[in-house]
């Protein structure tokens, strides 16, 4: 594992508690330019490298630009070299420069933290990932009693549960938030059978956190803080905001009309979501996290703290394939497991919350990590544009998604897959809402409306797609009216008569009516 270097580490702690300080007092002059770290351990500078991270910068800016973000921090481990900077303000309305040690929420790549949470359970022989759940738990039940008796807690993980995972209701900040969030996955429907399908399912990984409560006796967020943020010295991450406060943190941003608009109220996450969603971090103690996943399993100090088995365990065995924005071979224990065309596997994950948008990836192989944090829901475009397409996999690994080359149709063909797909959500107040997408044969393509609860279309939202290209049987790459790509990927499922039953785009089951 690559650590940082002593004396040069510590000169970086007190030049970032200065920013913290004098932040306010350069204002003027940083608002939309960025605040950079850039660091080797021993090394002297690369030019190439360097000229890397000064692409990315400007990549960035010119999407921030495109895409109404406010503010942007990054950070890259490139083949020793570490790039850290903050750009844009954290707050339209009362603007303070981002910097790498901006407190964002990172939405879903706090599943990971859970992941390697539970694998240090693993480690520690308390754990089996492939013990039932009830063993932990036994009083978990499910909609279909089956179930409830086989799931496995890899199948947590690795979201292949099978029921509906769309489940954001919020039980309160008390203690028994995780308990009484598990007890009401008794509510939600069985899609489909454990461990045969790929579904993203944030209320799986959710249980998952419960798991951890029972096994360890603590809260989940001190059995993360205990087992992993501490450890890894992520002394500005945590997930009550109230215990960070002495460090700068962004505000929520949605766009209307193409310009961002604050959105104070966005911030906020029920605590029963927060073993899926519920981290709040910086981008340099994301990239300190990605450089422990890149390692050897030991932290700063060289203590083990997961072993090389269990570290490789997290991004190996994959469940079920499918497709999550780009193609997915599986998910090992809360790591994605993102194909290229060279064969090179990339190691991803990322998140969402209203107004805040995050991106995350690294590879072994190629000694590489990136993680990008953005305060505005235009974030998720300019993450598709850096991370989804291959433009920062080619330029810093040298690799390629699979290739995605649109090919016609026949009507007779496109009739196999269209009809009305519904998708449904429970909302923080336990309301269900349903969204249904109507896809009809266009020119070769479908063209892809979604309808007003009245069953008419509404207007498209600017980004989303207008129309599915198929590049291989049942794939499909999101484009825009006049065919240009949007980065994003879906698939359709067929069940066991070979019909196609279901949409999976952005990983959930939309089912065919």
């Amino acid at each position: 594992m690559q650590r940082d270097c002593g004396d040069a580490y510590r000169q970086r702690q007190l030049s970032r508690r200065s920013v913290l300080r004098g932040a306010a007092g350069g204002l003027a002059a940083a608002l939309f330019a960025g605040t950079a770290t850039t660091a080797g351990c021993g090394r002297t500078a690369s030019a190439p490298e360097d000229e890397l991270f000064a692409e990315l910068d400007a990549k960035i800016e010119e999407l921030m630009a495109a895409y109404a973000v406010p503010g942007v921090a990054v950070g890259v481990w490139h083949r020793g070299r570490e790039h850290l900077r903050g750009f844009g303000v954290t707050d339209i309305e009362q603007p303070e420069p981002v910097t790498p040690d901006t407190l964002f929420r990172v939405g879903s790549t706090t599943k990971t933290f859970t992941g390697t949470a539970l694998m240090r359970l693993v480690d520690s022989g308390e754990m089996v990932l492939d013990e039932r759940v009830r063993t932990y738990l036994p009083d978990f039940r499910t909609a279909d009693a089956e179930v409830a008796d086989r799931v496995t807690v890899r199948q947590l993980l690795n979201h292949s549960a099978g029921w509906r995972g769309d489940y954001y209701e919020d039980f309160g900040p008390g203690d028994d938030a995780l308990a009484r969030y598990t007890a009401g996955i008794a509510t939600l429907p069985q899609l489909t059978p454990p461990g045969t399908t790929f579904a993203y399912n944030n209320a799986a990984v959710t249980m998952a956190g419960h798991v951890i409560e029972k096994v360890t006796g603590l809260g989940y967020e001190q059995a993360v803080r205990e087992l992993v943020l501490d450890p890894l010295g992520l002394e500005h991450s945590g997930f009550f905001a109230d215990e960070l406060r002495a460090v700068p943190s962004t505000a929520s941003h949605h766009v209307v009309d193409g310009q961002a608009v604050l959105n104070r109220q966005a911030w906020d996450m029920p605590r029963s979501l927060h073993p899926t969603g519920g981290l709040i971090s910086t981008a340099r103690d994301q990239l300190r996290y990605a450089r422990f996943h890149l390692g050897d399993g030991t932290d700063p100090q060289g203590r083990t703290l997961l072993t090389t088995d269990s570290l490789l365990a997290m991004r190996s065995e994959p469940g079920p394939s499918g497709t999550l924005t780009v193609e997915v071979d599986g998910t090992g224990v809360t790591w994605h497991l993102r194909p290229t065309a060279e064969g090179v596997p990339v190691i991803m994950h990322g998140g969402a919350w209203p107004g805040q948008q995050s991106g995350f990836y690294f590879v072994p192989d190629r000694d590489f990590a990136l993680t990008l944090l953005t305060n505005s829901d235009g974030g998720d475009r300019l993450i598709a544009d850096i991370m989804y397409d291959d433009w920062a996999l080619q330029r810093f690994a040298g690799l390629h998604n699979l290739p995605a080359r649109v090919r016609d149709l026949t009507p007779g063909q496109l009739a196999d897959y269209e009809g009305r797909y519904t998708s449904e959500e429970i909302g923080e107040d336990g309301t269900l809402t349903r969204t249904d997408t109507l896809l009809t044969a266009d020119a070769g393509r479908l063209r892809h409306r979604v309808l007003s609860p009245a069953g008419e279309p509404v207007a498209a939202e600017p980004h989303t797609p207008t129309h599915l290209g198929f590049y291989r049987d049942d794939h499909v790459l999101h484009q825009d009216r006049a065919g240009n790509s949007l980065h994003n990927r879906s698939d359709f499922v067929r069940d066991e008569t070979g019909r196609v039953r279901w949409l999976r785009m952005g990983g959930r089951l939309h089912r065919r009516h």
